[in-house]
């Protein structure tokens, strides 16, 4: 924590591609999202100022590498806590819980993912959501580099739908009129902010912020701006603490 308030920047990596969660904003060229606010909230509990970010953009991919090699302070992307990412990196209590489901075309039969036998199904390499096609037989799982890959693959008709979690799916349904999201949710993916494992007092800090967050109101108000359209603003998720290597 001492280097970083010197540094007087805080490095994140974050998506530049996911709308809703974090996505460059044409008009502005800013990063802007929900994961994105969330870490504006910690910039501004460390300088007191929200902006004193320097973003790292990655993919999926990447979160373990920049994290494990010390490229970053924290990872926010839409980061699934699991036991086999805690092996190697530390996360913060959860701050969301996503769920995956499936987006196939308007016009789709489909109710769920079990419905897609035969189909080409695309998901992001180096995510859970690519992992769990594997449960499923006679789909054709699909490995793209990034959620914008998987989109261009469907709009040109090479996959006939995309698996992710809801959050991210909702943002590909708001860019595409003729796609929508279908099934209940498969999975349960409570987001963390991933930080460098050796890194506990960052853990504990990045808690404290969450924690505050929610009682404040300032999580339900980011919840409300960015991922309304998924509903009412849910309860805040409980802190459920972590471990560490």
């Amino acid at each position: 924590m001492a280097a970083i308030r010197d540094r007087g920047t805080l490095v994140v990596g974050v998506s530049a591609d996911t709308l809703l969660m974090g996505a460059r904003n044409p008009l502005s060229g800013q990063i802007e999202g929900f994961d994105i606010d969330v870490l504006h909230e910690v910039s501004r509990a460390i300088f007191g100022d929200p902006d004193r970010l320097q973003f790292r953009v990655i993919t999926s991919g990447q979160r373990l590498e920049v994290l494990e090699n010390g490229e970053v302070d924290l990872v926010a992307r839409a980061f699934t806590i699991n036991c086999e990412r805690w092996e190697s990196i530390a996360f913060s209590a959860e701050y969301y819980h996503a769920g995956q489901k499936v987006l196939v075309t308007r016009d789709s039969t489909a109710n769920g993912i079990a419905d897609l036998e035969g189909q080409r199904v695309c998901a992001p390499e180096g995510t859970t959501t690519l992992t769990r096609l594997e449960q499923f037989s006679g789909i054709e799982p699909v490995p793209a580099t990034t959620h914008t890959q998987c989109l261009v693959l469907f709009q040109q008709g090479k996959v006939d739908a995309i698996t992710g979690d809801d959050t991210i799916l909702a943002g590909f349904a708001a860019q595409d009129p003729y796609a929508k999201v279908v099934g209940e949710a498969i999975s349960d993916e409570p987001y963390g902010i991933g930080v460098p494992a050796q890194n506990v007092d960052m853990v504990r800090f990045v808690n404290g912020v969450l924690e505050q967050m929610k009682a404040d109101g300032r999580w339900a108000a980011i919840y409300g701006e960015w991922l309304g359209g998924l509903g009412p603003a849910p309860t805040p998720p409980a802190a459920v603490y972590g471990r560490t290597p």
